[in-house]
C-alpha cells in the first residue's frame, strides 16, 4: 500500500520510517512524503493518483490540511483515496469541518502509532 504523508514538519518522515520500519521492510507499506499541501496536490498529478490512503496535518502554511481535502475529494474519483486528517488541535470544529469535507477519519497529535497501524491493516487486507 502507497501512503502519502502530508506534514509541514520535516521531522515527521523519520518519525514514521522509525515507527514502521518492520512494514517497510516486507514490503506492505511504502511511505512518500510531502511538506504543503501544495506539495501534496503536486505529487499526486505526476504519480497518478498512486497513494491509496492519505495522511495529512490539518494546520500547515499555505494550503491547509482541510483545504487539501475538498481538493482531494472533489477532484480524484477514481477511486478516491482514503483521507486521514491528523491534527495537535482536537477540536469539535476541525472534526466536524473535516467530516463535511469527506474525511474518512480524524487523529489528534502525538499520534498513537499502535492505533495507527491498526488502522492501517483494514486498509491493507
Amino acid at each position: 500500500m502507497k501512503v502519502l504523508v502530508v506534514d509541514d514538519e520535516r521531522d515527521v518522515q523519520t518519525l514514521f520510517e522509525q515507527r514502521f520500519r518492520k512494514e517497510i521492510r516486507d514490503g506492505q507499506i511504502h511511505f512518500a512524503f510531502a511538506f504543503s499541501g501544495e506539495e501534496a496536490l503536486q505529487y499526486m498529478r505526476q504519480n497518478h493518483q498512486e497513494a491509496v490512503l492519505i495522511l495529512s496535518d490539518i494546520n500547515m502554511p499555505g494550503m491547509s490540511g482541510l483545504e487539501l481535502l475538498k481538493e482531494i475529494k472533489e477532484k480524484y474519483e477514481v477511486p478516491p483515496p482514503v483521507v486521514m486528517m491528523i491534527t495537535a488541535y482536537g477540536d469539535v470544529d476541525n472534526y466536524n469541518e473535516a467530516m463535511k469535507l469527506g474525511a474518512d477519519d480524524f487523529l489528534t497529535k502525538p499520534v498513537d502509532f499502535g492505533a495507527l497501524k491498526e488502522k492501517l491493516k483494514n486498509h491493507i487486507a
